[in-house]
Parts: structure tokens; sequence; C-alpha cells
């Protein structure tokens, strides 16, 4: 993936070197957090909970605003900025203003968020109360030893993915997150969330002016990463076995369909997963 010569926002928020922070716990913040670990990697709520109710109160964590100077940081601020050129003239098509999100929030260990406690073992993840993504760099490494997706572009369309939650936030799609299983609102709003990242991916290169250069092996390792964290795949590897009725994201061949289908489409009416008869 060629991103170097891409556009830089500003639009992220470093809280990294400041330690981990305890804050409020209980409620409905952990709570939404709680359902955010469980929804990415399958972590009983409960865990979140106990985690998020054990730290003491601590004031809201607040980090360096702007690029950041290492590589890795610069590289997450290209992929959000390269979101914000791509999502904005599709809003305007439809008479829509699109907002980019409040900040990306690169974190260690967890940090405070406005759902509640946020940890790195949920992954990378999206909280709609205060608009932002929240990502620890440790994930990168994660993504390559344990699930086997290696390149920058896994890694921008995991990006792209929480970007697509953003997306749905705004067009009120969230909304009909709920339940899991197969069929469940949430798995819908999983895949359709892939699909907005392969929407991204179709349109970034030209939007960028070619700054942004996605060749098919950078497809590829998209949908590497993609099959990699599928509720069959998880599932396997974690616990021996397929449970269908517990899927809250996708299976790995649904989720690699909807990227794809995003990707050569390039059209975000192409992802109604909601009105979809075979998901």
């Amino acid at each position: 993936m060629r991103w170097g010569g891409g556009r830089t926002g500003g639009n992220i928020e470093d809280r990294r070197g400041l330690g981990p922070v305890g804050v409020a716990g209980g409620g409905i913040g952990a709570a939404l957090l709680a359902l955010a670990g469980y929804f990415f990697f399958g972590i009983d709520p409960q865990t979140t909970m106990n985690a998020a109710n054990q730290l003491s109160p601590q004031a809201q964590q607040e980090g360096e605003r702007g690029t950041p100077q290492d590589d890795d940081g610069r590289f997450v601020d290209v992929v959000e900025t390269s979101a914000q050129d791509v999502w904005t003239p599709l809003f305007a098509a439809r008479g829509q203003r699109y907002t980019p999100p409040s900040g990306i929030v690169l974190y260690e260990q967890n940090t405070s968020t406005g759902c509640g406690l946020g940890q790195s073992a949920m992954g990378p993840f999206y909280c709609p109360r205060d608009q932002k993504v929240y990502l620890d760099l440790s994930f990168w490494q994660e993504l390559e030893t344990q699930f086997g997706a290696r390149g920058e572009f896994a890694r921008a369309y995991v990006i792209a993915h929480e970007i697509g939650h953003h997306v749905q936030n705004l067009t009120g799609e969230m909304d009909r997150a709920g339940g899991k299983g197969a069929e469940s609102g949430s798995v819908r709003l999983e895949l359709q969330a892939d699909c907005y990242a392969g929407v991204w991916a179709a349109r970034a290169p030209e939007t960028s002016g070619g700054a942004i250069g996605i060749d098919p092996a950078d497809i590829q390792s998209g949908l590497s990463a993609a099959s990699a964290v599928g509720d069959d795949t998880i599932q396997k590897r974690t616990q021996g076995q397929v449970v269908p009725d517990a899927f809250t994201h996708g299976s790995a061949e649904q989720r690699m369909r909807w990227f794809t289908r995003g990707y050569e489409r390039g059209d975000p009416a192409a992802c109604d997963t909601f009105s979809a008869a075979r998901l």
C-alpha cells in the first residue's frame, strides 16, 4: 500500500505515554464498552464490566491533538483523512453533510471514553457517544501474530471499518443493531461496516489524487484481515467449534464478501445489509 504522500488532517488525539487510567465504573457507559469488546473479539461482557467497576474515578484523559510524528501515528492520520475525502462527497451527493469523527484516539493499555473504560483487549472500537475511534497500536502486532493478517492495508481496513461505524452513527443505521446470531442486527451492522471499508478502498486512490495506492495484493491483505476476524474463525480458535447463534460480526466468508462488494461497486447504496435477503 502506498500512502506516504497522503494528506494528513491532524484529527488524531495521541494519549500514548500517558499511562493507564481509571474511570467511573458501572452504569450504561461501562455496559456499552462491555458490548464493544464482546462484539469485536467475543470477550465476555462481564469481564469488561468487572474491570470497569474495580477502577476508581479519575479525570477524563486528554492527549495531544494533531498529526503524530511517528510512522504508525501518521499512517492512521492519512487513512482517517482519506476517509473524510471519500465520505464528504458521498454524503453531499445525498444532500447531507459528513461530519468526521471527533478524533482517532491512540492510547496504550486502557483509556477513558464516552462509553466507559476502553481497553486494548477489546481491539479497535468506535464509541457513538463521543464519536471517537479508539486504537491501541499494539493491535497491529496482534493482527499479524494472532490473526495472520499482514501488511499495511490490513491495518487500513480495520481503521476504515471503524470509521464505517461512524458513518452508521451519522445516518442512524447504528440504531438498528441488536442481538446476536447469524441474522441479527449486530451482524448486519458489522457486515455493512466491512462493505463501507470496501467503498473507501475503491475510492481512496482517486480522491487522494494518486497519493494513496492500493493494488490487488493489498486487497488480498484486507480480505485476509476480514477473514481472520470472522466469528467462525474466532470461535474455532477460542472454543474449538462454530456456534452461529452466537455470531456478532458474521462469518469469515460473509465479511470477505461484503468487503469485496463495497470495493467492487464503490457505492454505499450497495451496502444495505439490513434489506439483504442473503447475508
